[in-house]
């Protein structure tokens, strides 16, 4: 089982969408796979048409009142599976840090499920907290979309520093540009710059509205609108992900 954790410190960067995009290929390609919402707006069980079973979900999950594997919830699609998010989950923090080896939680939990799913992608709000720090030990990969803007660079260099001044693999940090507007030289300008790095993937998501329907439509890109061009960046992204951290 691979584990992806889809995060950035910033919020609006794409990271809810490319979450179920990216899960949704995988499924589509039969790898039986597993979406984890941990952001409490529950975005990305917005767009699989999930809700939460039972009151205060996330936080019993997190407090071992419930067994991860029964919160699991089938989606509308084949080998493509959720644990949606509810409010509970913003008490993840003060859980965590009254809890002895927090930094391993997550990944335990994950380990529950390791048999059932080729691939778990995990959908995490913005910032950096307890939480994150279990999310950073406890998975095999830590994805970051950023926009090419100056602002969310630094977003991108903050959490590298993170990483290098609290001894965390910065080996599972991968990262793509998201949001790219063809029309701004500065995104241009911005993505040849890190392009230098190998630490960013090729390939890029555009800003195009066909990603932002996916609220209006309640459903991955593919499902709706599979020969646009924000489709197939997708899939071309996909494509790279599988050889530089599946394969």
């Amino acid at each position: 089982m691979v584990t992806i954790a889809l995060y950035n410190l910033k919020g609006g960067v794409g990271k809810t969408a490319s979450a179920i995009n990216l899960a949704f290929l995988a499924a589509k390609a039969g790898y039986n796979t597993l979406v984890w919402d941990l952001d409490p707006q529950g975005s990305a069980s917005f767009y699989l048409g999930a809700s939460s079973a039972a009151k205060n979900e996330a936080k019993k999950i997190l407090n071992n009142e419930i067994e991860l594997a029964d919160a699991i919830q089938h989606s509308a699609y084949d080998h493509l599976h959720i644990i949606p998010a509810d409010l509970s989950a913003r008490h993840a923090d003060i859980l965590l840090n009254d809890m002895k080896q927090s930094k391993k939680r997550i990944g335990t939990l994950l380990s529950s499920v390791k048999k059932e799913y080729d691939l778990v992608f995990l959908d995490c709000p913005p910032g950096i907290s307890v939480l994150h720090d279990a999310v950073f030990s406890g998975v095999d990969w830590v994805l970051m979309p950023n926009i090419p803007t100056i602002l969310s660079i630094r977003s991108y260099e903050s959490v590298l520093s993170y990483f290098k001044e609290n001894n965390l693999d910065t080996s599972k940090l991968k990262c793509f540009f998201s949001m790219v507007d063809h029309r701004k030289n500065l995104h241009h300008e911005v993505i040849n710059d890190f392009y230098k790095d190998k630490v960013f993937l090729k390939n890029y998501i555009p800003y195009l509205s066909d990603v932002e329907k996916m609220g209006v439509n309640e459903a991955p890109l593919e499902t709706f609108a599979a020969s646009s061009y924000a489709a197939q960046c997708y899939r071309d992204l996909w494509k790279e992900i599988t050889k530089t951290c599946i394969d």
